[in-house]
């Protein structure tokens, strides 16, 4: 009898115990239900989108999907749909911060929001914006900065703008640090002032002669992919056949390798006039 006793008190114990830890798990805010929030998965690395799958795309010439996104929701959307690379871009500023411009994103900002996407996306590769005024001074400086959007904002590569000068200075250091660099060329926001405004690039001939420039040296400084932002479609095109490495179009045609959008504009929330139109109802990559 008292052995009998003891083993159920022990069993009761056990039960007992189960059942507050599965309590107290359901009480922390990263062990939640199975909803869209689901808190930190395991990363598979199979699945993990890497350069090596982006090159794959390009050779087999499949489209490439980019999307921005700016916090752990949207990064949890990005990633489920399948997305190839989430890019937080320092276009948060205007987007999210309601600034006019892209200028007075800090690095301080971009690893705020870098650190919440890496907490999202689990699949998809993650690109962090090097914002205006942390990579032009110098190559150490570049390095620098970029080396923190991995370590501290958990980013996979860096994205740049301008094929010019310190621009490309800056991207063949980042590059022969080991950190994988996205170029840009078009119209590039951190040069607003030089621009005299957003306007489309690449117009003109010569326009279009120094963009293609611009995306060979990115591509000699070794960037692994070129944004093409607000080009006339066959000015894209003919810098994508000019180049071995992926274009992704924005406002560019639909000739590059792949597209890349906001994330507030697909859903509709917002919409840039010089970019693709999109609706609620049909919002999709421009293939």
């Amino acid at each position: 009898m008292y052995r009998t006793t003891m083993r159920r008190l022990r069993d009761g114990g056990k039960y007992l115990s189960n059942a507050i830890r599965k309590r107290e798990n359901r009480s922390y805010s990263n062990l939640p239900c199975d909803t869209v929030y689901g808190g930190p998965k395991p990363q598979d690395p199979v699945k993990r989108v890497t350069l090596r799958h982006l090159a794959s795309k390009y050779t087999k010439k499949k489209p490439i999907t980019m999307l921005t996104a700016y916090d752990y929701p949207s990064a949890v959307h990005v990633d489920q749909a399948g997305i190839d690379i989430c890019l937080v871009g320092d276009s948060v500023g205007m987007v999210v911060h309601g600034h006019d411009t892209t200028l007075p994103v800090t690095m301080d900002d971009m690893l705020l929001h870098c650190r919440a996407v890496a907490r999202g996306a689990r699949r998809s590769l993650l690109v962090g914006d090097l914002p205006f005024g942390s990579y032009e001074q110098s190559p150490s400086q570049a390095v620098a900065n970029a080396t923190r959007l991995l370590k501290e904002g958990g980013m996979d590569a860096v994205k740049l703008e301008g094929g010019y000068g310190s621009r490309v200075t800056a991207a063949k250091a980042i590059v022969e640090a080991g950190i994988a660099v996205m170029g840009h060329v078009g119209l590039t926001p951190q040069a607003i002032s030089a621009l005299g405004g957003f306007r489309p690039q690449g117009q003109t001939s010569s326009g279009a002669k120094m963009v293609l420039e611009h995306a060979l040296a990115l591509q000699e400084s070794g960037c692994f992919a070129i944004v093409l932002e607000c080009l006339p479609s066959p000015v894209s095109a003919a810098i994508t056949s000019a180049l071995k490495i992926p274009t992704i179009g924005i406002g560019a045609g639909s000739k590059c390798s792949g597209q890349v959008l906001v994330y507030h504009d697909i859903l509709g929330m917002m919409q840039h006039p010089h970019y693709v139109k999109l609706s609620t109802s049909s919002s999709r990559f421009p293939f």
